[in-house]
């Protein structure tokens, strides 16, 4: 009868799939405990700790040195991107193109590989009325030579001379559009010509072309001291010696940028400012 029964719970749990537990749970008066039910503990991998990297070195920024006899001295960059120069088209005059093996580069924008920027004009705007630099104020020139100007940008003193020279052999004319001070408009159709222009009151910024030839153009500070400077090719500039140790406003110009300006601390009779351009002219 016993085997009977046995056989009849076996014969049912086949059918179920449920043989092999059952078949333990008979051999033992404890409950079994399924099998996908146990819990295998397993050994974490080592993990290794990520190498260690070490951070780039911040740039080294030199402090900027005074320039020798300077009242302020500094350096004047152009951030962001800087349009191309072009090449300048003399096409329209025979003799000026023929004065070049290649043509000449625009000079509205000057910038080398460091954003160093050519031909600003920086200037004490505040600060510096009734004073003089300690040395006389060099001699200011403008020559026409190959059918440009040289130099591009300049300053001068109200009531200085200016000399507006010709070193081509051909005609050109010398036309100032000041706002604040007197036109004048004249030619010079021969090589080696010379005239003296002044300028009565103070203006930043005069601009001179030649209506011969329209590519041509300069421009012209006109201040009432002789505290002003124009970049080089390295951005620097250096404000003449004089200023007594004091705050001053100073402000840079640009043919194609928004002007800035900063105040400077002079100590010592010098002081020391740099200048970055970022925002263009429409």
């Amino acid at each position: 009868m016993l085997k009977s029964k046995m056989s009849v719970v076996l014969t049912m749990a086949a059918a179920l799939g449920l043989g092999g537990s059952l078949i333990m749970a008979c051999g033992d008066d404890k409950p079994s405990t399924p099998v996908n039910n146990v819990k295998v503990s397993e050994t974490p991998a080592k993990v290794e700790a990520p190498a260690k990297v070490e951070a780039p070195a911040a740039p080294k920024v030199e402090a900027f040195v005074p320039i020798k006899g300077a009242s302020i001295s500094g350096q004047v960059k152009i951030k962001g991107d800087v349009k191309k120069r072009k090449k300048i088209k003399m096409d329209a005059d025979p003799k000026c193109a023929a004065m070049h093996a290649e043509p000449p580069l625009t000079e509205d924008i000057v910038v080398d590989g460091e954003g160093n920027v050519q031909w600003a004009f920086v200037y004490v705007k505040k600060g510096a009325e009734g004073k003089k630099p300690t040395d006389a104020q060099p001699g200011a020139v403008i020559n026409q030579v190959g059918c440009h100007y040289e130099p591009h940008v300049l300053g001068v003193v109200v009531g200085q001379e200016l000399t507006i020279k010709n070193s081509d052999d051909l005609l050109h004319n010398i036309h100032a559009l000041p706002f604040s001070n007197k036109e004048f408009n004249f030619g010079q159709p021969t090589k080696g010509l010379e005239e003296k222009k002044t300028f009565t009151t103070q203006e930043v910024m005069v601009k001179v072309k030649c209506d011969v030839h329209p590519w041509m153009s300069a421009w012209i500070g006109v201040l009432d001291h002789g505290f002003f400077a124009v970049t080089g090719a390295d951005g620097k500039f250096a404000i003449p010696g004089g200023l007594p140790d004091g705050k001053y406003t100073v402000e840079v110009w640009h043919e194609g940028y928004k002007s800035v300006s900063a105040d400077v601390d002079v100590k010592g009779g010098a002081g020391t400012q740099s200048f970055e351009l970022t925002e263009k002219k429409e």
